[in-house]
């Protein structure tokens, strides 16, 4: 697998497409490379290149959650594309999804892609992993948890992280949707929120990345 990095600067988010590769024995059989994309902040030519020049077939979008900066692209991407969309919300920016829910392995295309519920930043938030790929949304980025709106939702995307996500046994390498790449064994050590959970719950909301 490829994984291509797009940097959506009109709401500091990440989207990444994911692609396979081709081997010798494939590309005698002509068998087209594919592709998802994960949070599609924006489609531009950057994006389009990127799917066009290595003649990717888009076999879906995930979206780890229903917040503007991690959706802006889907109208772009349907108008050329019209591929499926999948998420825990059936409708994401007004257009029909398929619906995933927790523990579910779907298989889209060549991507075996496993779901996790992790309610707190947003109703809808999932984390997506793929091989030993975890695509965080603004559930978890480097350090941090994602904001939540009350003391009730922050606890409560602490404890799905905890059982679903760090728990997981070995590393894996995480893909915020917002801010730099980090390791699940880094968060396991150093996050700051889940860490100090109790600390988090009486100091006051400080502003960071997550929308």
């Amino acid at each position: 697998m490829r994984l291509h990095f797009h940097y959506c600067p009109s709401g500091f988010s990440n989207c990444y497409l994911l692609g396979t590769d081709i081997s010798t024995e494939e590309s005698q059989q002509e068998i087209p490379r594919e592709a998802i994309i994960v949070d599609p902040g924006i489609m531009n030519s950057s994006l389009l290149s990127i799917i066009e020049e290595n003649e990717y077939l888009l076999k879906g979008v995930l979206i780890t959650h229903d917040h503007q900066h991690h959706i802006r692209g889907l109208r772009a991407i349907q108008r050329v594309y019209n591929t499926k969309i999948y998420a825990i919300n059936p409708l994401v920016g007004g257009y029909r999804a398929e619906l995933v829910r927790d523990g579910e392995i779907i298989n889209i295309g060549a991507f075996k892609t496993e779901v996790f519920y992790v309610p707190g930043h947003s109703a809808d938030s999932a984390v997506f992993r793929i091989d030993r790929l975890l695509f965080t949304g603004d559930a978890m980025s480097a350090g941090l948890m994602g904001t939540t709106a009350s003391s009730y939702s922050a606890a409560t995307l602490v404890s799905a992280l905890r059982r679903k996500i760090l728990s997981l046994p070995g590393d894996y390498t995480i893909l915020p949707g917002h801010g730099p790449p980090s390791s699940l064994e880094a968060e396991r050590r150093f996050n700051l929120d889940i860490n100090s959970f109790e600390q988090f719950k009486n100091r006051r909301p400080a502003f960071r990345l997550g929308f």
